[in-house]
């Protein structure tokens, strides 16, 4: 590997001060300039100026995906960097990370749970045709030199839907800061008092935003199905409440401290349609919780079903998702599995992340120079 300093650029498109994207990019950052590293982000306006604070940033104006795919692409002479890694759809890039996962796939899956009315509005999205585009750019048209992937499945969708040389997909589960989940866990009641939750109440939790695609609306309804009535949910995130009325759930909106509110929580729920990988449920997974998902999330590849969890085949399955609820109801068997959760948790943390990553990355970088026969900056 090589010992020299890199200039590692980063390509991230919009922000939101609680996104996950953007949290893991600061991580990585942070790891990367650590590692001895420089890096440079092209980003939108959006990003405030305290919010990248590792080195240089160029602003980019386009808002829109496929303008800002082309800016990124006239700049990219421009940007001196031997390795170019980008988070978003673009037409090229060095190595790419389908953080986000595979939107035909998405789309594919989704059409199975839509209404007429909703197929019928979706035929004339622009929006959906133009990451299209861009996703067959990277993939189909070999855009991306190298693919990071935070799942199997992720990488089984792009061999299987684009044709993409397996050899050049790298598998890198997510990680989140373990400790940070660990001690908030002495704030369980501090963080129960302010849920106003009783003793002996059950809480179910729900974070993300994207309901549609997240399964919000089959979270209420298992809940509301099991008529269990110390059983209480909360759904953390942004989303069209309107959409979702339910006596049983409590919408909190965006929550700052997420640590003590997973450290509040009795069940973590997410029922979701399409998750490449949810970091909310690794983030449950690390506060002790036991995370009932789909296998729809790549996620699930990392949990054993009824000790971590529970795994449904299927959204919709209300009958499992109340069976699932029911099992984890269990106080005794929530605290039994307790530990087993957590240590599954731990081999998961976002320092293993970014050193496979940087790998990765340095690897590109020197493929790229040989390619070229050029020296890497130093």
């Amino acid at each position: 590997m090589s010992p020299q300093k890199l200039t590692i650029g980063f390509v991230r498109r919009g922000y939101s001060a609680s996104g996950g994207a953007e949290a893991y990019l600061k991580r990585l950052g942070r790891g990367v300039v650590d590692a001895g590293h420089n890096v440079h982000l092209l980003a939108t306006n959006d990003w405030p100026r305290d919010a990248w604070t590792f080195g240089a940033i160029t602003r980019l104006h386009s808002g829109s995906t496929i303008t800002f795919a082309d800016e990124v692409e006239e700049l990219r002479p421009q940007v001196r960097c031997d390795v170019l890694m980008s988070l978003e759809r673009v037409w090229r890039c060095d190595v790419y990370r389908a953080g986000d996962g595979v939107h035909r796939a998405w789309l594919e899956r989704r059409e199975k749970f839509a209404t007429p009315v909703g197929k019928f509005f979706r035929r004339f999205n622009r929006k959906h045709d133009d990451i299209l585009r861009l996703e067959k750019s990277l993939l189909a048209e070999r855009g991306a030199g190298r693919v990071i992937v935070n799942s199997r499945m992720v990488q089984n969708e792009i061999v299987d839907l684009y044709g993409y040389p397996s050899d050049k997909i790298d598998i890198v589960p997510n990680g989140v800061p373990i400790a940070e989940f660990r001690e908030a866990i002495a704030k369980r009641e501090q963080g129960r008092a302010a849920l106003g939750l009783a003793p002996d109440e059950i809480a179910v939790l729900f974070v993300g935003s994207g309901w549609e695609r997240k399964g919000l609306s089959f979270a209420i309804e298992a809940v509301e199905a099991g008529n269990d009535p110390k059983m209480r949910l909360f759904v953390a995130g942004r989303g069209n409440r309107r959409r979702y009325k339910s006596a049983r759930a409590q919408f909190l909106g965006t929550v700052v401290d997420l640590a003590q509110l997973y450290a509040a929580a009795d069940i973590f729920l997410l029922p979701t349609i399409y998750d490449p990988f949810s970091n909310a449920c690794l983030e449950a997974l690390a506060s002790g919780i036991p995370v009932i998902t789909t296998r729809a999330n790549g996620f699930s590849e990392i949990i054993e079903d009824g000790v971590h969890g529970s795994i449904i085949d299927l959204s919709d399955n209300g009958a499992a998702l109340c069976g699932a609820l029911k099992f984890w109801s269990d106080e005794t068997r929530r605290r039994a599995a307790r530990s087993t959760i957590i240590g599954r948790a731990s081999q998961f943390d976002i320092s293993k992340n970014v050193a496979q990553t940087l790998q990765i990355l340095v690897q590109a970088a020197a493929s790229a120079a040989l390619t070229s026969g050029k020296i890497p900056n130093t």
